[in-house]
């Protein structure tokens, strides 16, 4: 059961606590409406009083619609203290009932009174605490039933309460108050009828909602005793629970999950020890990761994990696979320490309690795999996810959605180690499945396989294919996720990429400055999608031509990948890479090489020397060098890079081919024009032979200029 007896207080200084919450930068206002004085210490504040008396006035000659006495009318006011919802419901029950305002002044102070002597404690003022007692007198002799609904949903959320929720009540086990109310449809339509009556509720049929003001809910509230509210809100966490959606992985009831998401902190759900309020509890902050609200997600799985620990202890399987879902969405949120130090431990309580071959603890492996990759542990995560999907073929087969994921995170690894083949034949496979696949597997799911396979296609230098897989990946996700849910914002990052590389500028840029601006509205400027959105425009302002602004953002970017992955991770290294290179077109060879030369020292200490990030930063320290007067050095640097290149990726490679157009140069500069003839000719056949006309790399090339390449960070 419930514990009723926690709460927290509702006029606590609570800013702290949804700063994460308020957006920065960008159009627009965020308004708050607060009871609390300390607000004007850190925003602008607006008092907003009570009615004037001539508002109170001309809203009773409204309310009313009859002629009343001015006098009567200022009595009445006076009375009520010009407060709005006491004013609509002294209205509503003059509406009602019938009663003059003279009886219902005696009445109110009689009221008044009664409250007095019993001390009653509120923080509301005793003319509203008094108008609704009245009304709620009324209800209970006309309308018992009434009265218990309106108890009900004061335990929701001032929110909407969707009607639904009700209907679908009838059929939840242990709802024993509302119970004989919701397995009689009429009854319910009519005690909402008579609450809406007597402005108590408002009844928005065209939404399909009901909705109770939040002085009426805590009036209410405050008029029952412990057990009472107890009780009340137990059944509120069932109606929850028995209303929801089934699976947060299913788009199309995303809605109904967002409808309930306002009642989860005021119903007190967190408190609820019962297995089917639990699961609604962890679907909610399932759904909210889902749709992209990583914070908010934590805030509810921090909360529900501290008290659940608290009264379950914190190795029960309910905490375990909270603590799970927690440990993704920190990642997710690049608190990548928190999200690996969380998992391990996780991991190893999941082994003791479920054993190795539960699919909770087959899940939590593979999450784990991710972490080794936020590590810039590669080859780790390769080996990790290669046993993981053993294991999950082997325990819920081929073509489970759990193992479906599990391949698409070992393509990744593959990707991650420059092996392209294996990558793309991986993601081919998870993206075929996943497309076709009837249950278990969400829009997210098929846009992120998507959207990988497009990448490893582009990284494999079919730059004009990614970019029409891209084009249709993203118009998916605009339609089936909405165009600011993350996947979506990554799909486009990667199309960016892809429309660069293929040649069109001018359509990568506005994609790259839309993603950024999108991306640090929603998740701030140290998120990694918003990092990796920073890295590729100034990747394609530096292919445009804007050096400067390229250099400023780059600049920028650098300390927040060293900061969100560490210093010695590849991401951080290839970042260096691309500040290097705008080092150099800015004059600045010297620093260029500093920086390159720490960045191969490094990525060869990670990665190897055969790897893509490795070749493409000796290659630009090949023209750093060159830039330096440093031709020996310069054609050295080349010729080993060359030769392990054609060994890696073969002779016909992208970068293969632009290593050797710089390697013309150098040997020329060192003064072996033979050599250096024989390899431009057959460099140069070789485009002719493997790329057509107007390809970018091939156009690039026959410029006659040097080949730079530059970073860009995938997800991991």
């Amino acid at each position: 059961m419930c514990e009723g007896h926690r709460h927290r207080d509702r006029v606590g200084w609570r800013g702290q606590d949804i700063k994460d919450f308020i957006p920065h930068g960008g159009p627009g206002h965020v308004l708050i409406t607060s009871r609390n004085a300390r607000w004007s210490g850190v925003a602008e504040t607006l008092p907003v009083d009570v009615f004037t008396r001539d508002e109170s006035l001309a809203f009773l000659a409204k309310r009313l619609r009859r002629t009343i006495d001015p006098s009567d009318a200022d009595r009445l006011a006076a009375e009520l203290g010009d407060l709005p919802l006491a004013l609509e419901q002294a209205a509503a029950l003059q509406l009602q009932t019938g009663i003059s305002i003279d009886e219902y002044i005696e009445l109110l102070r009689a009221q008044t009174r009664e409250l007095l002597k019993l001390g009653k404690a509120t923080e509301y003022p005793l003319s509203m605490t008094a108008a609704w007692q009245l009304s709620l007198q009324q209800i209970e002799e006309r309308v018992p039933e009434a009265a218990e609904v309106l108890r009900c949903c004061a335990f929701f959320s001032p929110e909407p309460i969707p009607h639904d929720l009700f209907r679908r009540g009838n059929k939840t086990a242990g709802v024993k108050r509302m119970g004989p109310i919701l397995s009689a449809p009429l009854l319910l339509t009519q005690a909402l009828g008579e609450l809406g009556r007597f402005a108590l509720v408002r009844v928005d049929p065209d939404a399909g909602t009901i909705q109770v003001h939040r002085l009426v809910q805590a009036l209410i509230r405050d008029s029952l005793d412990e057990h009472q509210r107890g009780e009340i809100r137990h059944e509120v966490h069932l109606l929850l629970a028995g209303g929801a959606p089934a699976d947060p992985e299913d788009t199309d009831k995303w809605r109904n999950f967002a409808d309930l998401v306002p009642h989860v902190g005021p119903s007190g759900l967190a408190e609820c020890m019962e297995p089917g309020p639990r699961e609604f509890a962890t679907n909610i902050v399932r759904y909210l990761y889902r749709i992209g609200n990583y914070q908010l997600a934590k805030s509810f799985a921090e909360d529900f994990l501290k008290l659940w620990s608290e009264m379950s202890g914190p190795r029960h399987p309910d905490v375990l696979v909270l603590r799970r879902i927690l440990g993704n969405i920190l990642w997710l949120l690049g608190e990548y320490e928190a999200s690996r130090l969380l998992n391990e431990e996780t991991l190893e309580w999941m082994r003791q309690a479920f054993g190795d071959a539960h699919e909770e603890t087959l899940r939590m492996s593979n999450q784990y795999g991710a972490n080794l990759r936020a590590a810039g542990d590669f080859q780790g995560a390769r080996e990790q996810d290669a046993l993981s999907r053993a294991a999950h073929e082997r325990e819920l087969g081929t073509t489970n959605p759990a193992t479906l994921r599990v391949i698409n995170n070992l393509a990744l690894d593959h990707v991650l180690l420059s092996d392209y083949k294996a990558g793309r034949e991986l993601h081919e496979l998870a993206y075929l499945e996943q497309s076709s696949a009837v249950a278990g597997v969400g829009k997210w799911d098929v846009l992120a396989s998507w959207t990988s396979f497009a990448r490893v296609v582009r990284l494999s230098g079919d730059y004009y294919t990614a970019s029409d897989m891209g084009e249709e990946a993203y118009a998916y996700g605009r339609r089936e996720l909405t165009l600011e849910h993350p996947v979506t914002l990554s799909t486009a990052q990667d199309l960016s990429i892809a429309r660069r590389r293929s040649g069109d500028l001018d359509g990568a840029l506005e994609l790259a400055r839309e993603v950024l601006e999108r991306a640090e509205k929603l998740f701030g400027r140290n998120n990694p999608l918003t990092m990796a959105a920073a890295v590729g425009l100034a990747n394609t302002l530096r292919r445009a031509g804007d050096f400067d602004e390229a250099f400023a953002l780059t600049r920028d970017t650098v300390p927040r990948y060293e900061r969100i992955y560490g210093p010695d991770h590849p991401f951080s290294h290839g970042c260096r890479t691309n500040l290097a290179l705008l080092y150099r077109h800015r004059g600045d060879a010297v620093r260029a090489r500093e920086l390159d030369e720490r960045a191969l020292s490094g990525l060869v200490a990670r990665l190897g020397e055969d790897h893509e990030y490795t070749f493409t930063c000796a290659i630009n320290l090949a023209s750093d060098l060159a830039a330096s007067a440093e031709t020996r050095m310069a054609r050295d640097l080349g010729e080993r890079t060359l030769l392990r290149l054609r060994g890696f990726f073969g002779e016909d490679h992208f970068l293969t081919l632009a290593s050797a157009v710089n390697l013309v140069f150098d040997r020329r500069a060192d003064g072996a024009e033979e050599e250096a003839d024989a390899l431009h000719k057959d460099t140069f056949a070789r485009y002719e032979r493997t790329l057509q006309a107007d390809h970018p790399d091939r156009v690039q090339a026959e410029k006659g200029g040097r080949i730079d390449w530059d970073f860009d960070p995938p997800p991991i």
